[in-house]
């Protein structure tokens, strides 16, 4: 393997899970691994076998995986001081995982081996050629993470490397240098691995970094342009305390800019959903400022970068966006100009004359809307809809005739009912629905009067709901804007509404979220 070849480790199911927050079922275990061999990855560490029931049933179900590509990795430690490795039943626990891979870590810095393991230098670096040997012996692929190891090399240079020498002379087939605290900057990172690589050549020196300084990233692509061929990480960065280095933000950086060889690189198209995917599974929002696949990355709100975007893509997009999954968007505000919202109009399949008085109208009846609190940078259906309206191409599903919320309480439950009166092809239609609280069941009143017209709006689901008080010098009597994201299962839209009572903006918002699903479906 040169050194322009770089394998990827992903710890997501051992490492991601330790950060707060982050649990996988044994489902989801087994799920992340498949998808994870399917994207590309060359190692899958799966955890510590035998340390909780849930690894345990997970390492007995991963034996009757078929990778394609990946190796399943079983995590542990070196053999307890004092003892034989084959002696030891953490190491019998390891081979019992029966995964192709092992990897242990150890003690490379003196404050650990003194306070920690409290047992002497010697008896360290026999651990570690004990345990490795042990290991490779009985046919296993073994990799070493060198813990704190930049630590231990700042503190004592000469031990530190021994404790890799250790590991080398029992067999390791690679040695991961691991930024464990996550404190080192990139020039110190750089110039340990260089040094490294150095004494052992760049096939067998890998990086392991975590982000506590902001620089898990960094520090990692400093590593490799130093030597290393390793680099392990975790999917969105999950991790302990800040997280590891991400790997959704190295891979790109480590093919695009680095011109780096990956076995995933010809799957880069699909990051954004391999992020999306794991944010899902761990039941988290996904982070919209996300470089390279967050839904901002590639988002011009002002009018002259929206421009110039249009007319030469890297002028403020430092890769094209469809490499990495994702795409470009225009945001519109009060800041837009006359190309902003020809663009953005163009992605919803509207051509607008820059120069028509059309869009003159619009751009002055946006900047008013905005004046009164609307925003619709997160609320792409709404603008379509309110595009559609000023150019007279929109349609009229239904009338609204009114509505009504009761919120009840009784000793400790509380809830809500909605009433509803619309009128579909001069029909009136009057609808009573019940939930916890009053949105949900104006959202359930609406669609209900609809669905018989309208059966495509039973897939329709109210997937997320914010409020933020516009201006609070008025007291309760305040504007309000909601915000109200919808999903059908295939695509998700955001819709906004402001008032000064927070059930009529909520209202709204959720009546332009069934107006756009009507607008852009066809019947089912």
């Amino acid at each position: 393997m040169s050194m322009d070849e770089i394998k990827i480790y992903d710890t997501t199911l051992r490492d991601g899970t330790q950060g707060e927050g982050i649990s996988f079922s044994v489902a989801d275990k087994l799920l992340v691994a498949e998808r994870l061999d399917q994207f590309g990855v060359d190692y899958i560490e799966g955890g510590f076998p035998g340390s909780n029931p849930r690894d345990i049933a997970f390492f007995a179900e991963a034996r009757g995986l078929r990778m394609k590509h990946a190796k399943l990795a079983a995590f542990g430690f070196t053999r307890r001081a004092g003892a034989r490795a084959e002696d030891d039943p953490q190491m019998r626990t390891l081979l019992d995982s029966q995964m192709p891979v092992l990897t242990i870590f150890g003690k490379t810095w003196l404050l650990h081996v003194n306070e920690v393991l409290r047992t002497t230098p010697e008896e360290n670096l026999a651990m570690i050629e004990d345990s490795v040997r042990y290991l490779t012996a009985q046919g296993r692929e073994v990799i070493y993470d060198a813990e704190h190891f930049f630590d231990g090399y700042l503190d004592n240079p000469d031990y530190a490397l021994r404790t890799l020498e250790a590991a080398a002379r029992g067999g390791a087939a690679n040695l991961s240098l691991c930024e464990t605290n996550g404190g080192k900057l990139v020039s110190q990172v750089a110039a340990i691995t260089a040094d490294v690589v150095r004494r052992y050549g760049a096939q067998r020196v890998g990086v392991h970094c975590h982000n506590d300084s902001g620089l898990g990233v960094a520090v990692s692509l400093a590593g490799v342009e130093a030597g290393a061929t390793l680099v392990q990480g975790t999917m969105n960065g999950y991790g302990e305390r800040v997280g590891n280095a991400n790997l959704v933000t190295i891979l790109p950086n480590l093919a695009l800019k680095m011109g780096r060889k990956m076995r995933c690189s010809g799957n880069l198209t699909q990051l954004r959903d391999l992020s999306l995917f794991f944010d899902e599974l761990a039941n988290l929002r996904p982070n919209p400022k996300a470089p390279f696949v967050g839904q901002s990355a590639f988002a011009h709100k002002g009018g002259l970068h929206a421009n110039a975007a249009q007319k030469v893509a890297r002028s403020y997009e430092h890769i094209d966006p469809a490499l990495v999954g994702n795409r470009t968007r225009v945001l519109v505000s009060d800041m837009a100009g006359r190309s902003s919202l020809a663009l953005k109009a163009r992605e919803f399949g509207v051509d607008l004359d820059e120069k028509s008085p059309e869009l003159k109208g619009l751009i002055e009846e946006l900047k008013e809307r905005e004046f009164r609190g609307y925003e619709y940078e997160a609320a792409d259906a709404s603008f379509k809809l309110l595009v559609a309206r000023k150019l007279g191409r929109s349609r009229e599903f239904f009338e609204v005739e009114g509505y009504r919320v009761i919120v009840e309480r009784h000793g400790t439950e509380i809830w809500s009912e909605a009433t509803v009166r619309v009128k579909v092809n001069g029909e009136s239609i009057h609808t009573v629905a019940e939930d916890k609280g009053p949105i949900g069941a104006l959202d359930k009143a609406l669609r209900l009067g609809l669905e018989k017209t309208y059966p495509q709006l039973r897939a329709m689901t109210l997937r997320d709901f914010k409020v933020r008080i516009i201006e609070g010098n008025e007291g309760t009597g305040s504007m309000t804007r909601v915000l109200v994201e919808s999903g059908d299962g295939h695509s998700i839209w955001g819709t906004v509404g402001v008032s000064d009572n927070i059930i009529d903006a909520s209202w709204e918002a959720l009546r332009e979220a069934v107006e756009y699903r009507l607008s852009t479906a066809p019947a089912s």
